[in-house]
C-alpha cells in the first residue's frame, strides 16, 4: 500500500510573504476555507505575533475551518510561544510550529548566537510549546547550508525536548534533489530512526527552479510530510507549487510508492481563488493549474489528442479541475482542429465553405495569433454570405 504524505499548505503563512500580498482576515478564512476543501492535512494560517491582523486572521481559521490540523509558526521565546498558542488553541487540532536557525551564517549575523545557545533555545522553545501541546513541529531553518553534524544535534535536542515533526527546509533553494535527498535520508536514519511517533518534513523554495524536485527526492528519501504552496507563491522564487507536487506523486505513481489526500479536482479552483486574493497572476504555461496547461495549438498535436487525448496529456485535465476541451484555433492549426470546433458550436459545413472559413481563420491567425469561438462564428457567417452573394449573383446570369 501506498505511504501517505501529509500535505502542509503554507499558502497563508510563507506564500503570504511574496512582495505585494497582504491579506486581510477575511480573505484568509475564505481562503483556508478553500484549503479545507481540496482535503490539506495541514493549514499553516500565519504568525499570530507578526502584526494583529494575523493573530486575528489565525484565530479566525481555527475557530471557524473544521478539518485539517491548524498550524502557526512561532520562535522559541516563551512570549511567542504562549501568543501563538492562544490564536490557534480553539481549533479542532492545533498545532505549534517553532523555528531557529541552524546554519553558520544565520548564527553568526542575523541571530548573533553560539551552537550551544542555540540548542539551549531550541529545547527551551520545543519544551515550552509541548506545555500547550503534543502537536510540536520545529523547523530548523537554513539547514541545507548548516553543518550537517549540528544539524543532527539540533534535530535530536528538538525531539527530546518534545517535537513530533521534523522540518528540514531549503530555505533560500540552494539544494539541489542529490543533495537534499541525501540529508533528509540521513535525518531518517540518524535522528528519527524507528520511531513512528516522528515525522520529518521536507519545505523547498524555488530559488533554482528546483523547489518541486527537491520535495520529491525528499519523499524518496523518506520525508512524510512537504510543505507546499498553492500556485508556488512565497518569497523571492516562492515555495514548492501544491498543485505540482501533489499530481507529480499521482501521476507518476510508478515512481512514487507514496500519496496524499488531496482532492485534485478542487486544485483548479483553489488555483483561482489564491490568484484573485493575492492578486498574484497565474503565469499562462504553469503546469497543472496555467491558462495553456492543458491547451493544443499544433496541428500535430491537435491531431492526436482527438484521436486520443494520451498521446500528449498525462493527465486528465477534468482530473484537477481543468476543462477538458482546449483545442485552440491559431496558425499552427490543422483541418481536423478546425472541424473539431466547429463542431462543438454546432455548425456541419459543406466541403468548399469548410475549406474556405479555414482558409481565413489561418489568414486571421497568422494576423492576431489566436481565433477565438466568436471570431470563427463570423469567418463561417461571413464565407457563408458571401457564397450566397455569389450563387445569387451566378443564378441571376443563367
Amino acid at each position: 500500500m501506498a505511504k501517505v504524505v501529509k500535505v502542509f499548505d503554507t499558502t497563508l503563512r510563507d506564500g503570504e510573504q511574496a512582495p505585494g500580498i497582504a491579506l486581510n482576515p477575511d480573505q484568509k478564512v475564505r481562503i483556508a476555507n478553500q484549503l479545507a476543501r481540496l482535503n490539506v492535512d495541514v493549514i499553516e494560517a500565519g504568525f499570530p505575533v507578526s502584526s494583529p491582523g494575523d493573530f486575528e486572521a489565525v484565530q479566525r481559521i481555527a475557530r471557524e475551518v473544521p478539518g485539517p490540523v491548524v498550524a502557526a509558526m512561532s520562535r522559541t521565546s516563551s512570549e511567542d510561544i504562549a501568543t501563538t498558542w492562544e490564536a490557534v488553541k480553539d481549533a479542532d487540532a492545533a498545532r505549534l510550529h517553532i523555528f531557529l536557525a541552524t546554519s553558520q551564517i544565520h548564527m553568526d549575523h542575523k541571530l548573533r548566537m553560539t551552537e550551544e545557545e542555540v540548542l539551549t533555545s531550541v529545547k527551551s522553545g520545543v519544551s515550552r510549546a509541548r506545555d500547550f501541546t503534543e502537536d510540536v513541529e520545529y523547523t530548523a531553518e537554513d539547514a541545507t547550508r548548516s553543518d550537517p553534524d549540528f544539524l543532527m544535534r539540533v534535530l535530536r535536542t528538538a525531539v527530546d525536548a518534545g517535537a513530533t515533526t521534523l522540518n528540514v527546509p531549503d530555505t533560500v533553494g540552494y539544494a539541489t534533489p542529490g543533495h537534499y535527498g541525501g540529508l533528509i535520508n540521513r535525518v531518517v536514519t540518524e535522528v528519527k530512526g524507528d520511531d513512528s511517533s516522528i515525522t520529518v518534513s521536507a519545505h523547498c523554495h524555488n530559488d533554482l527552479g528546483l523547489a518541486v524536485a527537491n520535495s520529491l527526492a525528499a519523499v524518496e528519501a523518506g520525508a512524510r510530510q512537504v510543505e507546499v504552496a498553492v500556485n508556488g507563491i512565497g518569497e523571492r522564487a516562492g515555495n514548492a507549487s501544491l498543485e505540482e507536487f501533489v499530481m507529480a506523486l499521482s501521476v507518476r505513481s510508478d515512481l512514487f510508492d507514496a500519496t496524499t489526500r488531496v482532492d485534485s479536482r478542487e486544485l483548479y479552483r483553489t488555483s483561482t481563488l489564491v490568484s484573485q486574493e493575492t492578486g498574484y497572476p497565474v503565469q499562462y504555461n504553469k503546469a497543472i493549474v496555467g491558462r495553456n496547461a492543458f491547451a493544443h495549438e499544433s496541428g500535430i498535436h491537435q491531431h492526436g489528442v482527438l484521436r486520443n487525448r494520451a498521446t500528449y496529456e498525462i493527465m486528465d485535465p477534468v482530473s484537477v479541475g481543468q476543462s477538458s476541451d482546449n483545442i485552440v484555433m491559431g496558425k499552427h492549426s490543422g483541418r481536423a482542429a478546425f472541424k473539431h470546433s466547429l463542431a462543438v458550436m454546432g455548425v456541419d459545413l459543406n466541403p468548399t465553405i469548410f475549406e474556405q472559413a479555414f482558409q481565413q481563420m489561418k489568414a486571421a491567425a497568422d494576423k492576431q495569433g489566436v481565433v477565438n469561438e466568436p471570431q470563427m462564428k463570423w469567418i463561417v457567417e461571413d464565407v457563408v454570405s458571401r457564397m450566397e452573394l455569389f450563387e445569387s449573383v451566378a443564378e441571376s446570369y443563367r
